[in-house]
């Protein structure tokens, strides 16, 4: 293939920022990188003193935003991504023939318009990520009745917007139909960057050890791990939990810590450095990730690639119970209530090694379907397909 000059637009560049979908991205564009030209363009996310982390190859350009995404509600703050779709619409304009194709994630949405408005005046075709899409009532939940009727007219424009979509689950894909999406649409085959390790390394016999790793906003619905733990080490001696991230909710998740006395029982990790969670993963009987939305699920695979099972939440904007196959790779609890997880805890405990080794099983057998390898040759193939068609 040709080498392309390619655009990233996000507004969060791992590890910087920390997320599944942040690192997804970082991983996109230093392997494109080996064989064209890419340029990253993001939001400042590093104080005066320190320096960014850049992919290897990977020309970065970042722009002064405001470096706090988030209120203490949770919530995404407006300023910052409209001060950064500003920015995005000059750069854009100023170096409308410098790019081949430009990839942006759809949200928070200002940053894809800006891309839509220079393609319009002659700029680069544009490929879109809808890693989630809403529906109207999760709006109104997030902004009420008034702002969320106006968050969801907004992801209705940028749908029409967008001329070819990547999404990471079918989930995402069949609410962009069902909003009326037609154009073109793939379906990234998956994240994970692990490779099967061999049999001999896997740890069959685990500590009594739950992890969660994320972001402490309301839908990951942290709050309810260590009430989940409580009632669980009742029948599981020596029960331990993990608690790695941050973000909003982390006082609640430590006051509840407190609360019930768990101090020496429910640890509250904070951002620490990959090697230390994945470390963490590859000892724990099993990870826990009550989130109501996801739009993947990274941390699941990531936690499956080393044998150990997961627990994930039933509900209809989680992407992340379409990776779990009941009592093979872990368990899909009904509701994100402490009761219901702590017997999804109990489950994992006494089915023991033989459901460590089930997983282990699950992950070699499709580890090369669901591996990133497989979602860059989708990724170039769409590339080619457009700057063909577009005259590149």
């Amino acid at each position: 293939m040709t080498p392309l000059r390619i655009l990233f637009v996000y507004d969060c560049l791992y590890p910087h920022t920390i997320g599944g979908f942040e690192r997804f991205y970082r991983d996109v564009a230093g392997r494109l990188a080996r064989n064209h030209e890419v340029t990253y363009l993001t939001r400042t996310q590093w104080s005066a003193d320190q320096s960014p982390d850049t992919p290897e190859g990977v020309e970065l350009v970042a722009l002064n935003c405001g470096r706090d995404l988030y209120a203490a509600s949770g919530r995404r703050r407006i300023l910052p991504p409209l001060r950064f779709g500003m920015g995005v619409l000059a750069h854009l304009l100023r170096n409308r023939h410098r790019y081949d194709i430009v990839q942006t994630c759809s949200f928070p949405y200002f940053p894809m318009v800006s891309c839509a408005m220079v393609r319009v005046l002659g700029g680069p075709p544009i490929v879109t990520d809808w890693i989630e899409v809403w529906s109207d009532e999760y709006w109104q939940s997030y902004l009420g009745r008034i702002g969320g009727r106006i968050g969801a007219a907004v992801q209705t424009l940028c749908i029409r917007l967008t001329t070819t979509a990547f999404t990471l689950s079918e989930l995402s894909a069949k609410s962009l139909r069902q909003r009326g999406y037609r154009n073109r649409l793939v379906i990234l085959k998956g994240l994970s960057t692990d490779a099967p390790a061999p049999t001999s390394q896997l740890q069959l016999q685990r500590e009594p050890l739950v992890v969660f790793a994320g972001r402490h906003i309301p839908e990951k619905h942290v709050t309810a791990i260590p009430a989940a733990i409580d009632l669980a080490r009742q029948q599981i001696p020596g029960l331990r939990a993990l608690i790695f991230g941050d973000g909003p909710e982390r006082s609640r998740v430590i006051e509840e810590v407190n609360r019930l006395g768990l101090e020496e029982v429910v640890r509250c990790q904070g951002i620490v450095p990959w090697r230390e969670v994945e470390d963490a993963i590859g000892r724990a009987m099993c990870l826990i990730l009550p989130s109501q939305r996801e739009g993947y699920g990274t941390v699941v695979i990531e936690a499956i690639a080393r044998g150990t099972p997961a627990i994930v939440v039933q509900g209809p904007d989680n992407a992340a119970t379409s990776l779990i196959v009941e009592n093979v790779n872990g368990f899909v609890s009904s509701s994100g209530e402490p009761s219901m997880l702590a017997d999804q805890i109990l489950k994992i405990h006494r089915a023991g090694p033989e459901l460590v080794s089930r997983t282990y099983g699950w992950f070699r057998q499709q580890a090369e379907g669901i591996g990133i390898e497989a979602s860059m040759a989708q990724i170039e193939e769409t590339y080619r397909t457009i700057t063909s068609t577009s005259g590149c």
